[in-house]
């Protein structure tokens, strides 16, 4: 045991030590936002070994190596099977200035931010219920007769994982192309013998980027948290649901599983497969998809929806969804109703919300009554009782747990998908979200709000003033660290 005149001397040069090795960890990466660096610096400083275990699995950026590659000849060929759609599908598939002038900025922002293209006359069904979506999934897998493509985020191994899966070998020994991206860790403990007999069968099954596990990808961050079917270029599906039984409220921690996703048939599926062909091609290069014309089918509808597909993620920094909803929040006239589990925005998110309920606009905000990550939950109740002081109506969903992540303005325009009102979906996540025009839709959304709100609680400023110390506390350390949850 040292003399004790020497612990202190080494115990100060510990912390000099770990502060300067702080410092080069954090500012070494120069394109890193404010916010998260001194959020990271607090954390390194004040946790010396455990701040750095934590930076593994959460700070460290995605090499610019492992971000897309997409080969040319698979982007020409992509060019050229949207340019034949928009010859085949005339007024189908339009110009921002095609129409009408309440949205008239928002569609030229995903043109001219994420080269979204416009898609009208699409049929567009809602589903907030697991076993009613996964029962017309199955049902559109089932029919599939050239391909079917399938990006989520979690697909578990459980008994709907399994379904699924089974369902998909059967298609792949009947000759149909199968594809399967999934998230590594967001699919904790299914690993790529799960879906070996799929593969056998002549299917293909990869976890995003090519990381092998979750285990082996220490990363929190940059993860594939989209969630996109696609079956022979006709149908496609997007929203908040992942495969797993959870999902399907089996899950006694969660109780009722909410959550909101779509269905859509129309031109509205082409970014859908787009969107799946870059994320596959920047996995897998050596079984790369060329498009061809069974995935681009000219398919004409008679729906009522016009929309827009818009992809965001840490391979652009134009950060397209999130630009998207402060551009929905600024619109709002009368109402601005949201949904999402997570709410923790950031600066310009924040400020526009409190802009539009202090100009009156009837804003709410709905989230869940019961956490599934602490220090996001407590971080979520901060930014709760913030917008609540700024007059935005605060609901705690009790009905189980809500996972919807939608923004519905003035029974107009909505959005619905993947990315929740955070900073990791804005940032560090690939998302992936449809923004509808489509006033039927839309209060249909706002329908599906209203009955939400019957069984959840209002929180209000006066609920807030008396949670106590040590909640608060815990609420107000959680949003320090909000830009590296």
């Amino acid at each position: 045991m040292p003399p004790l005149q020497y612990i202190q001397p080494i115990f100060y040069t510990i912390i000099v030590l770990n502060a300067a090795a702080a410092f080069v960890t954090v500012f070494r990466d120069r394109n890193r936002d404010i916010a998260a660096t001194w959020a990271w610096l607090l954390v390194l400083i004040w946790l010396p070994i455990i701040g750095f275990i934590a930076y593994a699995f959460v700070g460290r950026k995605l090499p610019k190596n492992r971000l897309f590659r997409l080969r040319k000849e698979t982007q020409i060929r992509l060019e050229q099977m949207i340019q034949r759609q928009r010859e085949a599908l005339g007024t189908e598939l339009m110009p921002a200035d095609a129409v009408t002038s309440s949205v008239r900025g928002m569609v030229s922002l995903f043109l001219n931010s994420d080269g979204a293209l416009l898609s009208r006359k699409n049929r567009v069904k809602i589903y907030t219920d697991g076993h009613e979506k996964f029962h017309a999934m199955f049902q559109d897998i089932e029919a599939a007769k050239n391909h079917i493509h399938i990006e989520y985020y979690t697909f578990y191994n459980d008994q709907i994982g399994n379904e699924l899966l089974h369902l998909l070998e059967r298609k792949a020994a009947q000759g149909v192309d199968v594809r399967v991206l999934y998230d590594p860790w967001g699919s904790m403990g299914t690993f790529r013998s799960f879906f070996k007999h799929l593969e056998e069968l002549g299917g293909h099954a990869r976890p995003f980027l090519g990381a092998h596990s979750a285990i082996l990808d220490f990363r929190l961050n940059f993860r594939d948290h989209r969630k996109i079917v696609v079956t022979d270029g006709r149908v496609g599906y997007v929203g908040g649901f992942n495969v797993g039984d959870q999902y399907l409220g089996r899950s006694k921690k969660f109780g009722y599983w909410r959550d909101t996703h779509l269905r859509i048939v129309g031109s509205g599926v082409f970014e859908l497969q787009e969107r799946f062909i870059r994320d596959w091609n920047a996995t897998d290069a050596e079984h790369r998809i060329v498009p061809d014309v069974n995935m681009f089918p000219v398919i004409r509808v008679k729906g009522n929806t016009s929309l827009q597909i818009v992809s965001s993620g840490p391979d652009s920094d134009a950060q397209q969804i999130k630009l998207g909803y402060i551009k929905m929040i600024m619109t709002a006239q009368h109402r601005l109703w949201i949904q999402s589990p997570y709410l923790i925005p950031d600066d310009s998110v924040l400020d526009a919300i409190k802009i539009a309920a202090m100009s009156g606009v009837d804003v709410r905000i709905m989230v869940p009554d019961k956490p599934d990550h602490a220090f996001v939950y407590r971080a979520t109740q901060y930014y709760a009782r913030e917008l609540a002081d700024a007059g935005v109506k605060i609901y705690y969903y009790n009905n189980g747990f809500i996972h919807a992540k939608t923004i519905v303005i003035d029974g107009q325009v909505a959005s619905v998908g993947s990315a929740n009102m955070d900073f990791r979906s804005f940032k560090l996540n690939f998302e992936v979200n449809a923004f509808l025009y489509d006033a039927d839709l839309a209060q249909e959304l706002e329908r599906i709000f209203l009955e939400d709100q019957k069984i959840s609680s209002l929180i209000t400023v006066q609920d807030f003033k008396n949670q106590s110390f040590w909640l608060k506390f815990k609420q107000t350390f959680s949003r320090l660290l909000s830009p590296i949850l």
